[in-house]
């Protein structure tokens, strides 16, 4: 007895076997997705996904600031600038209150007061060589009159230069008679001034070294200082970052890199 296992004409509601339509073999549909639907994803998150977010690491400029060394070595520029300034001014003191106050052409007798504090001394000036010699009279004692050890030249205040000629020596502050006779005489003038202060010098030159050398040494003390301290403020900067923020500084990437 035989039975027809064909398809029935026009149902196609029956499945394989009992006449519907066939499926060509090895294309059988598996997982399809409805249209516009997007497949699921595989594989590893993203980079940062999931990580655990701490505070964002400090901001801020680091202290103490530049602008402590700017300062520090633009004082030490002023202090030397002072110090040039402050020789300069005692030289042009010094000679400018050594110069003769007084003057007297060779041959007159002229009366000047004399103190032994001042460290008086008679002053030449002269167009050229001259031969002079000057007398002293008054007062208590026997006045002296002595050559220089040292060869000193200072300039008054009206421009003309003055030469020692001779040291003056007296025991007590008075009057004193001075007269001086020059050959030529002509162009030369006679007058009573002071010996360089040695005082005056050397404070001249405290000023010249001492006061730039204290504003440099100051602006390398300070450079050094703020220096090591900024050093110190980027090592705990970079110590208190966060654990568990990646691309920081000593912190596993997001494969345990």
């Amino acid at each position: 007895m035989s039975q027809d296992f064909s398809s029935y004409p026009g149902d196609a509601s029956r499945g394989p076997g009992h006449g519907g339509p066939q499926q060509p073999y090895g294309q059988q549909q598996y997982g399809q997705q409805p249209y516009g639907q997007q497949p699921p994803s595989y594989g590893y998150a993203p980079p940062g996904y999931g990580a655990p977010q701490g505070p964002p690491p400090p901001s801020g400029k680091i202290k103490p600031g530049i602008g402590w060394i700017v300062g520090a070595w633009l004082i030490a520029l002023v202090s030397v600038i002072v110090g040039i300034g402050g020789f300069a001014g005692g030289i042009f003191n010094a000679v400018t209150d050594a110069a003769p106050t007084q003057t007297f052409a060779p041959g007159q007798a002229a009366t000047v007061a004399i103190d032994p504090a001042d460290k008086p001394a008679i002053y030449v000036a002269t167009g050229g060589p001259t031969q002079f010699e000057c007398t002293l009279k008054g007062g208590t004692g026997t006045p002296r009159l002595q050559k220089p050890d040292l060869q000193q030249t200072v300039a008054g205040p009206d421009g003309v230069t003055w030469e020692m000629g001779l040291r003056v020596g007296v025991d007590q502050a008075g009057d004193y008679q001075v007269q001086c006779s020059a050959d030529p005489a002509e162009g030369t003038t006679f007058g009573v001034g002071k010996e360089l202060a040695a005082d005056s010098l050397v404070g001249g030159v405290v000023a010249l070294f001492v006061i730039p050398a204290v504003g440099i040494l100051l602006a390398i003390l300070v450079t050094i200082v703020v220096l090591v301290k900024r050093s110190g403020a980027r090592k705990r900067r970079a110590a208190s970052v966060p654990v568990g923020q990646w691309g920081q500084p000593g912190q596993p990437g997001p494969y345990g890199r």
